[in-house]
């Protein structure tokens, strides 16, 4: 498990992490989300000792990061796929990983088979494209085979089939009774592969609960309509009262009135629909809302001309 207690990180006058507290428990995938400048860098910094706190504890499996025997075989990482030495081959970089945290050199075959790297493990890092440095990133934290893995932006520079393998992997790592901590900003990526959400904004924690309890909890339900006439349509509705929005896949977001009240008003003035479903609000659209006045950077709604 990584528990964080009371973390604070001050940088002179600014406050990074302000008090944060939670727990990531074995079993699952969490999710760490928050608006860029919210804190979550420095967080997980912290927890992997790269940074010292100013105050609060970071443990994972109990221990503070630089107090395990052999880090490896405890937690692996992922935060810059590019922090690797240019001049060296994918299995220069792996071996000497391996060889520093004492495990047995097979290993270097297992990950870089599993990854998809075995048929340019002697090519020189420094040729190697985003998504190749994403999969030895994801090779080194897996090297140990740990019982927990912290990963921060894994899917960048991945293919469709690398982010499909990716979500793949997390998902059974977490099901085998690992810890699989996720941060990224790709809102449709963090719906289909988290179980469980941590989002920070400002250094502080403002929620800490499931994924379907995060949506149903801060989404507005709408309902989606549509029809071969939707001029017709649209006035109806809005003579009802109803805000009609147009959806990005086609057809209305409809939102004061609910779904059972459109089917009679439709059927009523005989008038043809293809879909009438009621619907949540996305994970995107529910975070974007939450975390926006968290944002430390945001542009302004308003431009003057």
């Amino acid at each position: 498990m990584i528990e964080v207690r009371e973390l604070t990180k001050r940088y002179g006058d600014r406050t990074a992490v302000d008090r944060l507290t939670f727990s990531v428990p074995p079993g699952r995938v969490t999710g760490f989300l928050g608006p860029n400048g919210a804190g979550k860098s420095t967080t997980l910094r912290l927890v992997l000792g790269l940074d010292t706190p100013t105050s609060g504890t970071a443990t994972v499996a109990g221990r503070r990061y630089a107090e395990l025997p052999a880090p490896l075989r405890t937690v692996g990482s992922l935060l810059d796929a590019k922090g690797v030495h240019g001049g060296r081959t994918a299995q220069q970089h792996l071996a000497g990983l391996a060889a520093s945290n004492r495990l047995p050199q097979h290993r270097v075959e297992d990950v870089l088979g599993l990854t998809g790297l075995t048929d340019v493990a002697g090519r020189r890092v420094k040729g190697f494209s985003l998504g190749m440095s994403q999969r030895l990133g994801i090779a080194a934290a897996l090297l140990g085979d740990p019982a927990v893995l912290i990963l921060d932006e894994p899917v960048n520079g991945l293919d469709t089939e690398g982010i499909r393998w990716i979500r793949t992997l997390l998902k059974s790592l977490a099901a085998q009774g690992r810890t699989v901590f996720l941060s990224s900003h790709l809102m449709g990526e963090m719906e289909l592969t988290a179980d469980h959400l941590i989002v920070i904004g400002r250094g502080r924690v403002l929620a800490d609960t499931s994924v379907r309890d995060f949506v149903e909890t801060n989404s507005h339900t709408h309902t989606l309509v549509r029809s071969p006439e939707p001029e017709k349509l649209r006035a109806l509705l809005e003579a009802e009262g109803a805000t009609v929005r147009l959806d990005a896949r086609g057809g209305f977001r409809v939102h004061g009135v609910d779904a059972s009240s459109i089917g009679d008003l439709v059927s009523h003035h005989h008038l043809t629909v293809h879909e009438l479903s009621p619907a949540h609000s996305s994970l995107e659209e529910v975070y974007t809302a939450l975390a926006h006045e968290a944002a430390e950077y945001r542009t302004r709604r308003e431009v003057r001309r």
